[in-house]
């Protein structure tokens, strides 16, 4: 028999205690403790299973071969590392309306010429997702369509069909009877999740979970989903703009922070084969504030504008405002710029934006975002053939980072004439590029080279 007892668990991090609290003690999280029920075996080694499993030297396990399953989406493919893995378990996250389910079904629908999919829907209906199919103009044979919320139902008919790819929209929609709290708490999620996780393994199935994403900007379940997959992709952007970023954060297969861009259209995602030139295509010219930055994400540089604004204020807290960058990073760089260069920005409100909803995570933005502080600062244009990059130290020293030849290919790809860098990259660039390359090594030798000292 099972003894069952009340418990209260944290939504987030799964800490359980026996009586209410309004904080929980380990992820400090608020208003988190949620009512469960806790379910034990009476007796824990009555029902094992024993299995001839016995330990193997490393030398003697065969080696798995690596084949993976292409989808024919470049973008998605590199991602993943390559391709799918068979047997891998991926988690597909992000933002509510940006475009899980369609990439999704995107690219499990180009799979099917030579693999049978299972598509499992706790959200919509068949029919529903028929009229999606419809509009992306998506036409296979293979893909299966199961709307169900009973994990015990999707366990048997992966069992009884025995498909290739499984994918299940969402994850916080299944439920399993042996667990008898709501759909989408941390004890269904981790139960569900941890059954589909054996089910991948053992079958050799690979199986795609779609997470949900809070406000706070985390999955729902963090801790659970991110350390049982193998894979953890994101799908960023602003639903306001059209770019998407499939971000990879973890990969056993593959390279980690890998990105692919696409571009939301009527007929779904597309690829999109060249970002640089898209985000660029509205940048204005003669304007103050404007510099153009190289990141590099994963293996692919990316050309991008930061723009920056500065204005005075009447408030006795001026406003400190950042889009696409760190509004931390934006705070240090300010003070850097105010002791080191002299500049006053204590009545000024400053705002910062990448254009075209991108997020740079790297320091190399640093000298882009100080450049364009001290343009929109002193109201003086940047040449329109510049490109800056370099990280900024609290010293006022420019550091160097890597991938600059990577960088300076695709800044003379896209017809920039001149770049703005670290003198100890600027060194170690080579001089048949065709692209002047100015080294500065501090702050004073930014301002000197671009504003003549102001």
């Amino acid at each position: 028999m099972a003894e069952r007892k009340m418990v209260f668990r944290c939504q987030q991090c799964g800490h359980t205690s026996p009586k209410w609290l309004g904080r929980c003690p380990e992820c400090q999280s608020w208003h988190s403790m949620v009512e469960e029920v806790s379910v034990r075996s009476a007796g824990r080694g009555a029902e094992r299973i024993v299995r001839d499993n016995r330990p193997v030297l490393l030398s003697e396990i065969p080696t798995a071969s690596d084949t993976r399953m292409l989808s024919g989406l470049g973008e998605w493919d590199r991602v993943l590392g390559g391709g799918l893995i068979p047997g891998s378990l991926v988690l597909l996250a992000g933002d509510p309306g940006i475009g899980k389910s369609t990439i999704l079904l995107q690219a499990l629908a180009r799979m099917t010429h030579d693999k049978q999919v299972l598509y499992v829907s706790g959200e919509e209906s068949p029919q529903q997702l028929k009229l999606r199919a419809n509009r992306l103009g998506l036409a296979s044979s293979g893909l299966y369509i199961l709307s169900e919320t009973s994990l015990e139902a999707v366990m048997e008919t992966i069992e009884r069909r025995s498909p290739d790819i499984v994918a299940v929209d969402s994850i916080q929609t299944l439920c399993a009877t042996s667990i008898d709290v709501a759909p989408g708490s941390i004890s269904q999620v981790r139960e569900c999740a941890s059954r589909l996780m054996r089910t991948a393994k053992e079958s050799s199935v690979s199986i795609f979970l779609v997470g949900h994403v809070t406000k706070e900007g985390s999955i729902a379940g963090p801790r659970v989903l991110e350390h049982l997959v193998d894979t953890v992709l994101y799908l960023e952007g602003d639903r306001t703009h059209s770019f998407r970023l499939l971000r990879a954060v973890k990969n056993r297969y593959g390279s980690t922070n890998e990105v692919g861009v696409f571009e939301m259209k009527e007929s779904g995602l597309e690829e999109v084969a060249n970002p640089s030139q898209l985000l660029l295509a509205e940048r204005p010219t003669g304007v103050s504030g404007s510099v153009v930055s190289c990141a590099v994400e994963g293996t692919r540089p990316l050309l991008v504008e930061l723009q920056a604004l500065v204005s005075s204020t009447g408030w006795m807290q001026p406003r400190r405002t950042s889009m696409g960058v760190d509004n931390n990073r934006l705070s240090l760089l300010l003070a850097v710029l105010e002791k080191k260069l002299g500049l006053n920005f204590a009545q000024q409100d400053v705002f910062v934006n990448v254009a075209g909803g991108v997020r740079l995570l790297e320091p190399a933005a640093d000298l882009a975002m100080t450049t364009a502080l001290m343009s929109t600062y002193l109201d003086r244009p940047l040449p329109h053939d510049l490109i800056v990059w370099g990280e900024v130290g609290l010293a006022g020293e420019i550091r160097g980072v890597g991938h600059s030849a990577l960088r300076m290919m695709e800044a003379q790809k896209m017809g920039f004439s001149s770049c703005l860098v670290p003198k100890s990259n600027a060194e170690q660039l080579s001089r048949d590029l065709g692209v002047e390359c100015m080294g500065v090594r501090s702050l004073h030798d930014v301002i000197e080279v671009l504003f003549n000292g102001k």
